[in-house]
């Protein structure tokens, strides 16, 4: 593509310049910044380079599917700068920001957004002691009941609060719902302890004894959920990363009340180092759980997550495997959502 063509290109339509897999990143100045994004999974190490075509334009170019979500960061002296050409930005999760786009074929699930004709359900916040076994000395979970009087199965969501507000989870299971997709489900959506997160989900039995003992007990008196007695493993757990080990974990742990799963993006091994979830399966007497498991092709997760399929299959456990082709963040989360509920949580009455 000729200068002046890029040039108007860029300050026209904005960054990236897409024209079929190939995208174009462009940066003026007499210095580029450094690229970080999901393709070098965030290495400030081994960042991505600019190319340099004129005194004043750099590039960084590269092929991405036609369905591809990309974040990305300039990084100038230490710090995020924005995309002077892309104004769209998103939360990374840690206080910062990335800016990112959609190749053509992609675009953000239609069912986060809310739709005047979805029956809403009711949000009730308690707050709860944690007795020493999580962060803090109390937490505020967060409670929905769908808009239902008979019982209905509850999903545990780690990082719940996130959950809530970037991924929109409400809003996709009551479009869901309203759509005859899943059946009526009720939520319990955890908080992290933010430092001790990783503490708190590496496998911990003390946080699954505070929800065993705390959490659950407080949620059964505001929802109307099944009874696990007589309806085993109908409750389902939802987690992504750190959250996403949890979620698997919490089920091993409790499988008289858990026997579904959603992990996104799941933490399973540190290095080389297997967390207890692949023994722990290996040891299960019983391997009625349904799993679903999702990772981004651009993560430096996804061996660990194809070993936990190849385990999974070894093993006989009911399991899908989906790949998306983007990165480790909550849009990304969000729109392969959508897809794990139906499976899990297909409408009854279809």
């Amino acid at each position: 593509m000729k200068l002046e063509i890029l040039l108007e290109t860029v300050k026209s339509q904005g960054n990236p310049i897409i024209q079929d897999h190939r995208v174009i990143l462009v940066w003026q100045g007499k210095t580029p910044p450094l690229l970080l994004s999901d393709l070098n999974t965030w290495d400030e190490n081994d960042p991505l380079l600019f190319k340099q075509i004129s005194p004043d334009i750099w590039i960084y170019e590269t092929a991405l599917p036609e369905d591809a979500y990309l974040e990305y960061a300039f990084i100038i002296a230490g710090e995020r700068v924005r995309d002077p050409f892309n104004p769209r930005l998103t939360p990374n999760g840690i206080g910062k920001f990335n800016n990112y786009f959609y190749m053509p074929a992609a675009a953000p699930t239609r069912w986060a957004h809310r739709s005047r004709e979805s029956a809403k359900g009711r949000l009730k916040t308690r707050v709860l002691p944690t007795f020493g076994l999580a962060g803090g000395k109390e937490r505020s979970i967060i409670l929905y009941q769908p808009p239902v009087e008979d019982p209905v199965p509850a999903l545990v969501v780690w990082d719940g609060s996130d959950y809530l507000k970037r991924a929109r989870l409400v809003t996709i299971i009551e479009n869901l719902l309203q759509a005859g997709r899943i059946e009526p489900i009720a939520l319990i959506m955890i908080p992290n302890g933010r430092q001790s997160r990783t503490i708190e989900y590496a496998c911990s039995d003390a946080t699954v004894f505070w929800l065993e003992k705390v959490v659950w007990p407080a949620a059964e008196e505001e929802l109307r959920l099944v009874n696990p007695a007589e309806q085993p493993g109908a409750h389902g757990v939802l987690g992504a990363s750190m959250g996403g080990l949890m979620a698997l974990y919490t089920a091993l742990r409790l499988p008289h009340r858990f026997g579904k799963v959603i992990s996104q993006s799941g933490a399973f091994r540190f290095e080389d180092f297997n967390m207890t979830v692949w023994d722990l399966l290996t040891a299960a007497p019983e391997r009625s759980m349904q799993i679903w498991l999702d990772i981004g092709r651009y993560e430096g997760l996804y061996p660990c997550n194809e070993a936990m399929r190849d385990h999974l299959k070894n093993l006989g456990y009911r399991h899908s495997f989906h790949v998306y082709n983007g990165g480790h963040n909550y849009p990304a989360w969000r729109d392969d959502l959508p897809a794990a509920l139906c499976e899990l949580f297909p409408d009854r009455k279809s």
